[in-house]
């Protein structure tokens, strides 16, 4: 069986150049195959770490983590997944086919254990592009030609992995500078974001948002370009119970220069540490009442 390659050790001296720390580090994978579009911040080339896991890797040396980096479906079974304590994904696409990227796919089964695992305990990371991932109604491998079935809320009918995660894609249009409210400052890693985050991004439209989750970042659509942006504010990032795990998510991240921003790093060791278990947070729901029109979607513009 061919095991995740270990990128970094947190918590083991190394060269002199790892910090030692008293507590274990958390156990993190980072999982990015993609069956859909392959983002250039995941593509390893030639072997050596893609953009974000070499990000990754120094926040991991700072803040006591060990990450482990595969795209590989095929490893995910129960006994896999307690080897972590925070499943990190950035992936497209149906995961159970082989699709883009040529890596083994996951199997059912896989599925159900990843799902199990995080409803058991686990903490869940989902970046920009996990939300592109298990679309509800599509299988197979590649980004569909047919969306329109996008365009509309799906309840009860949504793919057990957008349920867990909270939200799923739709749709985005030109990468544009804009804003996201920042909602809770006093979550972990939110303190030293001011009011607001901006920055160039592939803005993601998102839908199926569930109930219960304490919203982080609302995108401010008032002034956005685009007619997939012709809709309410809505959130593109929160945290969430799922059983007794804990889910994280942040729609930001297909750009180089948004893994090097400090705002995006503070708020993604803070969502892995409290996903770990490491921090605790207040993530009372809060949707209603900061972002009341996030499921009026847009007009189908593609």
């Amino acid at each position: 069986m061919k095991l995740p390659r270990l990128v970094l050790v947190a918590g083991l001296s190394l060269l002199g150049l790892i910090p030692m720390f008293a507590d274990s580090p958390l156990r993190v994978l980072y999982f990015t195959k993609s069956s859909g579009y392959e983002h250039s911040v995941i593509k390893q080339t030639d072997g050596a770490p893609s953009y974000s896991e070499k990000v990754l890797a120094q926040l991991a040396a700072k803040n006591n983590f060990a990450v482990a980096v595969s795209k590989d479906g095929s490893l995910f079974s129960p006994e896999y997944l307690a080897g972590f304590d925070v499943i990190m994904f950035f992936t497209t696409g149906d995961l159970t086919s082989v699709g883009t990227d040529g890596h083994p796919a996951m199997t059912p089964a896989g599925k159900k254990a990843l799902l199990d695992a995080i409803a058991g305990g686990k903490g869940f990371i989902g970046l920009h592009a996990a939300s592109d991932t298990f679309h509800t109604g599509e299988v197979g491998g590649g980004n569909p030609t047919e969306r329109a079935k996008r365009y509309h809320n799906d309840g009860d009918a949504a793919d057990p992995y957008v349920k867990m995660l909270g939200g799923e894609f739709i749709m985005h249009d030109e990468q544009q500078v804009s804003k996201a409210k920042v909602i809770d400052p006093s979550f972990p890693g939110c303190a030293d974001l001011g009011g607001a985050i901006e920055v160039k991004e592939e803005w993601y439209t998102l839908k199926n948002f569930a109930d219960d989750m304490h919203v982080l970042l609302v995108l401010d659509t008032s002034e956005m370009k685009g007619p997939d942006y012709q809709r309410p504010s809505y959130p593109v990032a929160w945290a969430r119970p799922y059983g007794k795990g804990r889910v994280w998510f942040d729609a930001m991240g297909h750009r180089e220069d948004v893994w090097d921003n400090p705002k995006f790093q503070d708020m993604l060791v803070g969502g892995i540490e409290w996903a770990g278990g490491r921090v605790q947070a207040n993530i009372q729901p809060n949707l209603a009442q900061v972002a009341p029109d996030a499921s009026k979607l847009q007009a189908m513009s593609k």
